[in-house]
């Protein structure tokens, strides 16, 4: 499969290609923060396929605590672009908004940090849904 996708403002363009591993929406407080309120909505895809076409991507980590992701978007919009996270090391995580044809997601495989989701999140019927993140 090959996915491209970009930024609002169009500075950044990437091409992802391989297999999906993960179709997913988080509810994490970091990933609300990051999606406005919302859950993130990713898909995850092998890091060896996904490049940068366009522009390149200004990347932020917290260092105040053990585990956190990498997030690169756009310096110009802010848009978000990807996710990496020690827990899948190997894969990009794609914001879904930022895809050309957001119909490749369809719907999510999962979900987690259910415990962490609000009245108003909703999951919908026949998701898998893990309170945290799934060990396998």
């Amino acid at each position: 499969m090959i996915v491209t996708g970009g930024c609002y403002c169009g500075a950044l363009r990437y091409e992802a290609t391989g297999e999906f591993l993960a179709k997913g929406m988080c509810f994490c407080r970091e990933c609300r923060h990051i999606s406005g309120g919302g859950a993130n909505v990713i898909l995850g895809m092998p890091a060896a396929g996904f490049t940068y076409i366009a522009g390149q991507p200004s990347a932020f980590t917290r260092d105040d605590f053990e585990g956190s992701v990498t997030r690169e978007f756009c310096g110009t919009c802010g848009t978000h672009i990807l996710t990496k996270s020690p827990r899948m090391v190997g894969a990009v995580l794609i914001k879904v908004g930022s895809l050309d044809d957001q119909n490749v997601y369809d719907m999510p495989s999962m979900a987690v940090y259910c415990c962490e989701k609000k009245p108003y999140h909703v999951v919908p019927d026949g998701v898998a849904s893990f309170d945290k993140f799934p060990t396998r």
